[in-house]
Order: C-alpha cells, then sequence, then structure tokens
C-alpha cells in the first residue's frame, strides 16, 4: 500500500528538490575517479562560497554531530581548557563531547531560549582556554547567536573559534573570513536543501597549526587524510564516500548559486516573518530572544492545556505536515516549525492552516483564517 509523503516543517532534514532527487537517482560514478572528483570539487568550492570562505574545507560522509566531534578531536587535547557556550541541546553536546575526549570544560550556560552575550564570553574567557566553541543557530530553541559579535570578542584572545551551523548556513549569514572563525562546522540536510548524510568544515590556517599538535584520538575525522586526498588531480576522498549523497549537494548548492546567497537568506527571513505572524495571529506566544534573527527555525510556546507532543502527533497524523516537538526540558511544552531549505511561501500557508486546524480540535480557540490572513500580509509586503 502506497503511504502518503510527509511535508516537512521541521529544522532538519529538511525538503528536498526534485532536481536533488534525480541526481541522487542517476548512475553512480566511482569514487576513485574523474566523475567523484568532478563532483567534490564542486561541493568544496560551493560550500566555500556558502561561508563565503577562502578556507580549506573537509568533508566526511556524517551526521553533523559527527563534524561536530570531528572539530573537537583535531583541534584540541586531552587535558586542553576550552571554553563551552551553550544556550540549548546542542550547545550541551558540544560539552558532552568535549568531555568524552577529555578536554577540561568552562561551560557557560544559558536558560534554554536565551541567546549568547559577547560581553559575558569576554568575561567568561581565560587565558589559558585554548577553544572557544558556540552554536550559530541552536536547532533546540530556535534562537540564532550573533556570531559575528562574539567572533570581535575572541578575535583579541589566542583561542579558536569553533562555530556549529549545521541548521544556519545557507539560511542565515555566517562569513568566516571576515568575522574570524577558525572552523564552522555544517551540515547537507538543513538550509542546503541536501539529504542527510555528509556533514563538512571550514579549517582556518590557524586550525591547521592547532591540528598538527592535536593529540586527541582519531582516526576516521582526522582532517589531514581528507585534505591531502582532495590534493589529487582527480579529488577524492580518503574513504568510500556517500557518493549519491555527494551527487545531490553539489546540485543543491547549484540551486543555490542560481538563487544568489542573498536572495536565499532574504527568501529565509520572509517565511520566518510570516510563520512569526501567523502564529501570533493565533495568540500564541513566541519562545526564544531575538526572535526576528530566528530565521532557521521558530519555536512556538504551547498555549495552557494543550501538550506540544500530542499537537505535533496530531498535525502528523492527520494532515501528514511535520512540526517537530520540544527536545529534553522543552518537552511538551513548546513546538517547532522549521522554515529553511527548500520551502515557499504556499507551505507556509499550508503549514499555519493545518496549525489551525489542529488547535481548534484539541479545544484551543481558534478564529479560522487568521494565521493564513497574517502570513499573507507579511507575503503581500515583502
Amino acid at each position: 500500500m502506497l503511504k502518503k509523503p510527509e511535508i516537512l516543517m521541521t529544522p532538519g532534514p529538511t525538503p528536498v528538490p526534485p532536481e536533488v532527487l534525480l541526481a541522487q537517482g542517476s548512475p553512480i560514478v566511482y569514487h576513485r575517479g574523474p566523475g567523484f572528483g568532478e563532483v567534490l570539487r564542486h561541493v568544496t568550492e560551493g560550500l566555500q562560497w556558502v561561508f563565503e570562505t577562502k578556507n580549506d574545507i573537509v568533508t566526511f560522509t556524517s551526521s553533523g554531530s559527527g563534524g561536530m566531534e570531528a572539530a573537537v578531536v583535531n583541534l584540541f587535547s586531552p587535558g586542553d581548557k576550552v571554553l563551552v557556550v551553550s544556550v540549548g541541546n546542542f550547545g550541551n553536546r558540544f560539552k558532552k563531547i568535549c568531555d568524552v575526549y577529555g578536554l577540561e570544560v568552562d561551560f557557560l550556560e544559558y536558560e534554554w531560549g536565551k541567546t549568547a552575550k559577547a560581553a559575558d564570553v569576554q568575561k567568561a574567557l581565560k587565558p589559558d582556554h585554548r577553544g572557544v566553541l558556540i552554536q550559530h543557530s541552536e536547532t533546540s530553541t530556535g534562537v540564532v547567536n550573533d556570531i559575528e559579535s562574539v567572533a570581535k570578542v575572541v578575535r583579541d584572545h589566542p583561542a579558536l573559534f569553533v562555530v556549529d551551523s549545521i541548521s544556519g548556513v545557507g539560511g542565515a549569514p555566517i562569513k568566516v573570513d571576515a568575522w574570524g572563525i577558525d572552523c564552522a562546522i555544517g551540515g547537507s540536510q538543513k538550509a542546503l536543501m541536501g539529504s542527510p548524510g555528509i556533514s563538512f568544515m571550514t579549517i582556518s590556517p590557524k586550525a591547521w597549526e592547532a591540528n598538527k599538535v592535536a593529540k586527541c584520538p582519531r582516526f576516521y575525522w582526522d582532517w589531514a587524510p581528507v585534505k591531502k586526498s582532495y590534493e589529487r588531480p582527480d579529488p577524492e576522498t580518503p574513504y568510500t564516500p556517500a557518493v549519491h549523497l555527494y551527487m545531490g549537494l553539489a546540485e543543491a548548492i547549484r540551486l543555490l548559486r542560481d538563487e544568489g546567497l542573498a536572495n536565499a537568506f532574504a527568501r529565509h527571513a520572509i517565511l520566518s516573518r510570516a510563520v512569526k505572524a501567523g502564529v501570533k495571529a493565533l495568540g500564541l506566544d513566541l519562545f526564544g530572544e531575538d526572535p526576528e534573527r530566528a530565521v532557521c527555525v521558530t519555536a512556538v510556546k504551547c498555549p495552557e492545556g494543550i501538550d506540544g507532543d500530542k499537537l505535533t502527533a496530531l498535525i502528523r497524523a492527520k494532515y501528514g505536515i511535520i512540526f517537530a516537538p520540544g527536545q529534553d526540558a522543552l518537552k511538551g511544552k513548546i513546538f517547532r516549525i522549521g522554515h529553511i531549505g527548500y520551502l515557499e511561501r504556499s507551505e507556509i500557508l499550508q503549514a499555519l492552516a493545518v496549525l489551525e486546524l489542529a488547535l481548534d480540535e484539541l479545544g484551543y480557540p481558534v478564529k479560522r483564517g487568521d494565521a493564513v490572513a497574517a502570513a499573507e500580509e507579511v507575503f503581500a509586503q515583502a
């Protein structure tokens, strides 16, 4: 029996363009030949363009969390002191990875929904910190940290600046070279419109120097063999990659280049404003500080008497649209609507209409059409 496809309104994975699916369904190319070399070069140079950097890019067949681990093991040694800045679940994950490898972590933890402040980072920085690790877009709460302001503080310190932009890159600006980021981490399945399975990192000259003396154990995650393999006449990876995923990501980046980075940022910002206007028209409160910066994910507080998990489960079961529930401490208290990747205005209107129906079914007073009308007004003014 055919199953209806799910309509993703999540922070990731996000909807994949048909051109990307076609590329992933093309005949496979040999990963030790010029065909894959061309694909890998398109991906690598395209990622430099997205990150606005001339620094090296390394890629891995892995989840975004693999990219976070790769950054830690390539830059630090057991016993190194680092500052981890956390505004949610994935900031906490950075700490867990550092703990596993024996790093000494000073933990600047914010209440979930708050954004990191450059002044707090400056106050927390110590002379012997070897690194500062932070999230760009914190997927669990929707907030987007002001990485540029934090970067200005870290630039005056010898610490390496490591930024997880897995759900941010391509959706919100991140200027690696201009801001002085030593390692920025991304994933294929978010704003870049690819399928899950590829992580990637930017590596500054300063990060390469740290890599030479880092003592954390590593094999698969080692950057050096990846760089060496890429520098062959026909670029390749040291270990067998997910070839079709790379083919899809190359096509996704081509589509993004055709759209233009500024246009993609503008599109995501407009979708974000429309979602937030629709939610507020229903009398719901947004969750998180600086909501205007939260262009990748909108987190919404559940109204009294409505469980977020039940709400998202109802929408999924009855309408086939996937909203993300709250995580950990926010379980049942919020739900999250993603608006990055291969999404346009019609999907936003559809999602808000379904939200109205589900809230009404659960007993929350709704005036049908208010959310959709509020979003349409945003689109009309854009």
